[in-house]
């Protein structure tokens, strides 16, 4: 186990850089201080031949930083060596604040504040950013206020070492530090966007919106000025057609998507108008970070959620949008993109970290939802999927219903049966499995009475009484060690030289050469095993693939009706012909 003695050498170290959107950053300069010598490496990178990097970057140093991937990013630009082991102090005070209230944030300004260290002004900080990302060249006056801006960080991450030194867990540290190193490839990979069909959507968007409308709308006359939603004509249609419709605790009526997607569950002639507002409501392609050589890379901003998990932000990344846009996702010429994903992560995660055999046995099984049927005794030893499939459509749907935390009156609604037959199933869950129920009873004791949750390998929620949902509470353990699952998949993965090109919620999607396929998904495959593995004591999760070669696109059967027909339609405001119709019912 090592401890900061370990190493002979600590560095503390910040680079500054130049970034456009949905490209690589460009490193200007670096400044390092080693604090045990107080030896001081400040070295000018802009226009300048790569120098070597001034410290080492092996097992016997540490490499102290403040949001490391922006660090490593700069360090693969530069093609120097990334360091063997990385201490972020930003993956530290999350977890050190993680469901606590902040004053200023979770940058270093904000660390800083928060224990009471002196700082930049955020104004100062504010204008050297602004000099900075101008781009040169500069002069030599700008040069040396950039460097001594650079300098001025090492010496707040500095103070902010120290005094956070005693608080930091260090060999769990290094496991986050050693995400964030895959974060930086990850990023720097970027996803590859069909650039050609997003410029024929984008600039025909306006058209595309009203199209979008006048097919279905027709039906509904809702829309006013062609692109607005008027409440109060939707208001007037329901009365019409006696439909109850949820309103939020002011009174007003409840225009989200989860009660719109709620009531066209109960009321079938709903669904296109939800989809369209779907549709509209992500058409926002102007806002996706593509760079220069027609690839998406965007901040995955790693542990940002409390649950540890990514958080990038919705209308940068392609996997934020409506997912029938992910058919702009195609891999170049020569290449493949594989999406791998594992199999009811979440049931296996509570099954294998309550300890409850039923549980696990189901999992294995293969199909979770038919096994709790057998279990429960609610289906025959000898049913399959094909002859009892609406028996395990309702045990699936109790399933999730424990997993997201809903009701009967919920569960009744997704089932379509009454809220006593729901109760019946909740029931069945809790005797069948009693030890995840005993389990989960115990964790939402362990928060109450502790004040705090942990994963397996040390991320921590912060718990202040009468704030937090019991349901978040039950659901953190598999959430967040579902998210330590994949940082550690992404880090073997990327370690093993597998291109890992987003990781997305219980998935990774890779890219490999055509001739290397069957070689980068095996490996993919055994990297995302050794996770599960590693997370749950040895017990192992299965991971499903979906493929996808040039010149196809990724995108799921699902959605391709989707994706041909926004095409079609943008086909026609292109030439001029007649819209056809969008086909959202069928």
């Amino acid at each position: 186990m090592k401890d900061f003695d370990t190493f002979s050498e600590i560095w503390v170290a910040d680079f500054e850089f130049t970034v456009t959107l949905g490209n690589n950053p460009t490193p200007v300069c670096l400044t390092a201080l080693e604090i045990k010598s107080g030896r001081w490496e400040l070295l000018w990178l802009d226009g300048q031949a790569n120098p070597p990097p001034p410290y080492p970057t092996g097992k016997d140093s540490l490499f102290v930083c403040y949001f490391a991937s922006a660090e490593i990013s700069c360090h693969l630009a530069l093609n120097w060596p990334v360091p063997e082991n990385v201490l972020d102090l930003y993956t530290e005070f999350r977890n050190l604040t993680n469901g606590l209230p902040l004053v200023a944030g979770n940058g270093l300004i904000g660390a800083l504040a928060h224990f009471g260290l002196d700082t930049m002004g955020a104004a100062e900080k504010t204008d050297m950013r602004n000099l900075i990302m101008r781009g040169g060249p500069w002069n030599e006056d700008e040069r040396s206020a950039i460097l001594q801006y650079c300098k001025s960080d090492v010496e707040a991450l500095y103070r902010l070492l120290t005094h956070m030194e005693t608080l930091i867990d260090l060999p769990r540290a290094l496991l986050r530090g050693r995400y964030m190193k895959a974060v930086a490839a990850i990023e720097r990979n970027g996803v590859p966007i069909d650039v050609k069909s997003l410029n024929s959507i984008t600039s025909n968007l306006p058209e595309l919106k009203e199209r979008l409308i006048s097919e279905v709308d027709a039906s509904y006359g809702v829309f006013q000025g062609s692109t607005v939603f008027r409440a109060e004509n939707w208001m007037r249609l329901l009365a019409i057609n006696d439909i109850p419709w949820p309103h939020l605790p002011s009174g007003r009526i409840d225009l989200s998507d989860n009660a719109f997607k709620e009531m066209s569950d109960i009321y079938p002639d709903i669904k296109p108008m939800r989809e369209l507002r779907q549709l509209l409501g992500k058409l926002r392609l102007n806002c996706l970070s593509i760079g220069k050589d027609g690839r998406n890379r965007s901040l995955l901003r790693p542990f940002s959620s409390r649950t540890g998990r990514n958080q990038p932000s919705n209308s940068r990344f392609i996997f934020g949008p409506a997912t029938w846009l992910r058919g702009l996702i195609r891999p170049p010429p020569g290449a493949g993109l594989a999406y791998l994903d594992w199999s009811q992560q979440e049931f296996g995660i509570a099954a294998a970290l309550s300890g409850d055999k039923a549980m696990m046995e189901a999992y294995s099984s293969g199909d979770p939802y038919l096994a709790f049927a057998k279990q429960a005794g609610a289906v025959p030893e000898d049913a399959t999927k094909q002859t009892h499939s609406a028996e395990r459509a309702r045990f699936k749907a109790c399933v999730l219903a424990v997993q997201y935390g809903m009701g009967p009156e919920s569960l009744a609604k997704k089932i379509g049966q009454t809220p006593a037959h729901a109760r019946i199933l909740l029931q069945l869950h809790r005797q069948t499995y009693k030890r995840f129920w005993q389990w989960s009873d115990n964790v939402l004791d362990f928060a109450m009475t502790r004040g705090y949750l942990q994963t397996v390998f040390g991320w921590t929620l912060r718990i202040t009484r009468g704030k937090t949902n019991p349901r978040t509470l039950r659901n953190f353990p598999m959430q967040a060690n579902g998210a330590e699952m994949l940082r550690l998949a992404c880090c073997f993965a990327v370690e093993r030289g597998i291109k890992v090109i987003a990781p997305v919620h219980d998935a990774i999607l890779i890219e490999y050469p055509s001739k290397d396929k069957d070689r980068a998904i095996e490996s993919a495959f055994q990297a995302m095993r050794e996770a599960s593995e590693y997370v749950l004591n040895g017990f192992p999760l299965r991971s499903d693939v979906n493929t996808v070669e040039h010149p196809n696109r990724f995108i799921s059967p699902e959605d391709a009706g989707t994706w041909y027909k926004i095409m079609e339609i943008v086909g026609e405001i292109k030439g001029g012909a007649n819209t056809r119709s969008l086909g959202l019912r069928g």
